[in-house]
């Protein structure tokens, strides 16, 4: 049974393939701005076994069922986790996470229609230690008008136009 069902009610969603990105979680009845969707689930193990479980992966590997919960603690959704694990990111998402109490909840933030695939902005934070292709290497498919283009936040800085630098006088 699905962690968002109430009594005999009909599922809130379901997981199937996405066109942003492999597998994501759509909406199967109308799901009302407010409710709270899902909760994150998964084990909960600290940053070091964290690093530990995913470093051979490689800096160019972003796929992983992290969410950090605070300094000290992550879910792992790969172990026990649920349906949260597949709701994939965009740059003008329709749900938000919550932390609360040490859980963390995916809530909808707008009226979400049925077949509707339900986002949230990753807002992964950046790193002073990032490589440069950090960017490309979690770029955003969201594929919006207003996508920044990457999952990370803050934003990438825009390119300072090249000019003329010379002394006002």
């Amino acid at each position: 049974m699905n962690r968002a069902d109430t009594g005999a009610q009909a599922p809130l969603l379901e997981v199937r393939d996405s066109p942003l990105h492999g597998l994501g979680v759509f909406a199967v009845r109308r799901i009302p701005r407010g409710t709270r969707v899902i909760e994150y689930l998964g084990e909960r193990v600290s940053h070091t076994e964290a690093d530990r479980r995913y470093d051979h992966d490689g800096a160019g590997d972003n796929h992983t069922f992290l969410f950090i919960l605070d300094s000290h603690t992550v879910i792992d959704a790969g172990v026990d986790g649920n349906e949260a694990r597949f709701v994939n990111h965009s740059c003008e998402p329709n749900c938000e996470s919550v932390i609360e109490s040490q859980r963390v909840y995916i809530d909808a933030i707008r009226t979400i229609e049925p077949g509707e695939e339900l986002t949230y902005d990753y807002q992964l934070q950046r790193e002073a230690d990032d490589p440069p292709d950090i960017d490309a290497v979690f770029a955003c498919r969201c594929g919006l008008e207003r996508c920044r283009g990457s999952m990370l936040w803050p934003p990438p800085r825009a390119p300072r136009p090249q000019g003329r630098r010379g002394r006002r006088r």
